[in-house]
């Protein structure tokens, strides 16, 4: 098979697997939320979130990690020269963490398959932004290779990071407020219905 075909099939694959990736995350968040909910909502909504989830998981996600990682060893068996390419090392790391995320992101799964809730929504929004900075580092590394100072590459990268992590942490606020708001509004609303 051609080099390009090849090349091809790994960038549609590892699409795949960061959209897998991407979307397991928001399930897991949205299936502690549901935790929250009343009867019979809760229960309801934490089923379709288990199947929605075991469907992603093994029918999208943990498939397209076996080809994506299938089609890059073939690239590399077919250029070894790439091992030798100092930002293909650090591309690679970034690989390695993200198959330690997919395997996190596994253990998580077992535990909501369980009905076993470890984390807080919280937790588990900062960490589903890590695959994102994982993303810009593996996409710029690929695509800018020699032409960029790898010490401002990775600090800004980890700027990026701690970014979206500040943001993460302005959302909770704003929603917290949000909610105190609205439930501040509903003791207002049955004050006015006792007093009439």
């Amino acid at each position: 098979m051609d080099f390009l075909y090849v090349k091809a099939l790994h960038i549609i694959f590892v699409v795949t697997w960061f959209a897998g990736l991407f979307y397991i995350g928001r399930l897991f968040i949205y299936h502690v939320e549901a935790e929250k909910k009343e009867e019979p909502a809760k229960t309801i909504l934490q089923t379709q979130y288990k199947l929605m989830s075991k469907r992603l998981w093994y029918i999208i996600t943990w498939p397209s990690l076996f080809l994506a990682s299938f089609f890059a060893f073939w690239m590399l068996w077919k250029n070894p020269i790439y091992l030798e390419m100092p930002w293909m090392h650090i591309k690679l790391a970034f690989v390695f963490s993200l198959y330690f995320y997919h395997g996190f992101c596994h253990k998580i799964y077992k535990e909501l398959q369980r009905d076993k809730i470890t984390y807080s929504s919280t937790k588990l929004r900062i960490f589903n932004e890590a695959p994102t900075v994982i993303l810009f580092a593996v996409v710029f590394l690929a695509v800018l290779k020699n032409s960029i100072n790898w010490i401002w590459g990775v600090a800004g990268i980890i700027l990026f990071g701690i970014l979206l992590m500040i943001g993460i942490r302005f959302y909770k606020k704003v929603r917290a407020k949000k909610s105190w708001d609205k439930y501040e509004q509903e003791l207002i609303d049955e004050d006015k219905k006792e007093n009439l």
